[in-house]
């Protein structure tokens, strides 16, 4: 997935948040398999475990399972399509993740090699929001965060103003 790039601003932007919500001396349960960003947070000194790759929309035996005090979800809920059920299913009352927000200049990222790589769902803030609330969390800090890239045109210009990452901090209501 990084090959070509590496998400330098937005792992700086997501473990600043982290830091600023999450003591090291919680355990964290990270949806999603072992990458970069994990190895960045036992970096920082957080204890985290990944879930294995299996397919959360159907399986969430390892988040209820968990005795994790806080779960992560970076750039993973777009992947599903049912959210709602990972969200509902999280014993930890405490909540960090990330998605990418809904473009109205681009369309829904589809990676055409990797069928996992694909997003179903692009949420703009307040759906994810009302998803959240809907699952029995309550939204405690937020922020958004452009991802400006260096190619020429107008979709380039335009995502150095149109914000392309919403991180959020809940606590289960």
């Amino acid at each position: 997935m990084y090959e070509k790039t590496f998400p330098n601003k937005r792992f700086k932007h997501t473990i600043e948040f982290l830091e600023k919500h999450i003591s090291t001396s919680e355990s964290i349960l990270d949806l999603g398999v072992v990458n970069p960003f994990s190895k960045i947070m036992k970096d920082h000194h957080f204890s985290v475990e990944n879930t294995k790759g299996e397919d959360l929309d159907i399986d969430t035996s390892t988040i209820t399972k968990s005795e994790a005090e806080v779960v992560t979800a970076f750039e993973i809920f777009e992947h599903l399509l049912s959210p709602f059920t990972v969200l509902k299913s999280i014993k930890s009352n405490k909540l960090v993740a990330s998605v990418p927000l809904k473009l109205w200049f681009s369309s829904a990222y589809r990676s055409k090699t990797d069928m996992l790589d694909r997003h179903y769902h692009e949420f703009e803030d307040w759906q994810f929001d009302w998803l959240l609330e809907k699952a029995g969390w309550k939204i405690i800090d937020r922020q958004k965060w452009t991802n400006p890239t260096k190619k020429i045109g107008i979709r380039p210009i335009l995502r150095w103003f149109t914000p392309r990452y919403y991180i959020i901090y809940a606590e289960r209501v």
